[in-house]
């Protein structure tokens, strides 16, 4: 059984390699701007919802890309709690049959009700990474998609996305402190005689 000082120390560790996932943020920051270019086209809902759904798609590759840039690690095999972030990434995945409803009897609503999923699936990531960042916008992001979808005009829905990658922007400068602040106790954990 594991000690909750180790417990800490693997939380630490994974904040401190992964970066608080700060190169998935990126990457969906790009994509939700991408998303956000879609909207503006003259297509129909229908349409910029599918292309949504295929732009959408393009986020675990990129992340991918970026962690060789921002030299994160995806993989630590000592590490029992590595596998959850990826598993708390594709449990997003299962929101998708109401996001197909959606599309399919209410594409208006579309663009809204996949970025609250978006948004509220970072939740998670607040306990996982010790980075208060995600809670807040987990909270922010949906409201914020639910406020402007009953407010905004169909014209008017490249909104959505545009707030999201605010938000997401937004997020990326928050967690950068928290990383520096993870790296930081990470190192007067190590300091420490082990319990």
């Amino acid at each position: 059984m594991l000690s909750a000082q180790e417990f800490t120390a693997l939380k630490l560790e994974l904040s401190v390699k992964a970066k608080n996932g700060l190169d998935f943020i990126v990457a969906a920051s790009v994509v939700w701007t991408a998303i956000t270019a879609v909207w503006l086209l003259p297509y129909t809902v229908g349409t910029k919802s599918f292309l949504t759904f295929c732009v959408g798609a393009l986020v675990l590759p990129l992340a991918w890309l970026l962690s060789k840039v921002f030299r994160t690690t995806w993989v630590l095999p000592h590490n029992p709690l590595q596998p959850l972030g990826l598993w708390l990434n594709f449990a997003q995945l299962f929101y998708f049959p109401f996001l197909i409803f959606i599309y399919t009897r209410y594409p208006q609503h579309f663009i809204m009700t996949y970025g609250i999923i978006t948004g509220a699936h970072f939740f998670p990531y607040a306990w996982l990474y010790s980075a208060r960042p995600y809670a807040i916008m987990a909270g922010i992001i949906p409201v914020g998609c639910l406020v402007l979808g009953l407010q905004l005009a169909t014209s008017a829905l490249y909104l959505i996305p545009l707030f999201i990658t605010g938000a997401l922007l937004v997020l990326g400068a928050l967690l950068v402190p928290a990383y520096r602040h993870s790296k930081q106790a990470a190192l007067s954990l190590a300091e420490l005689p082990a319990a």
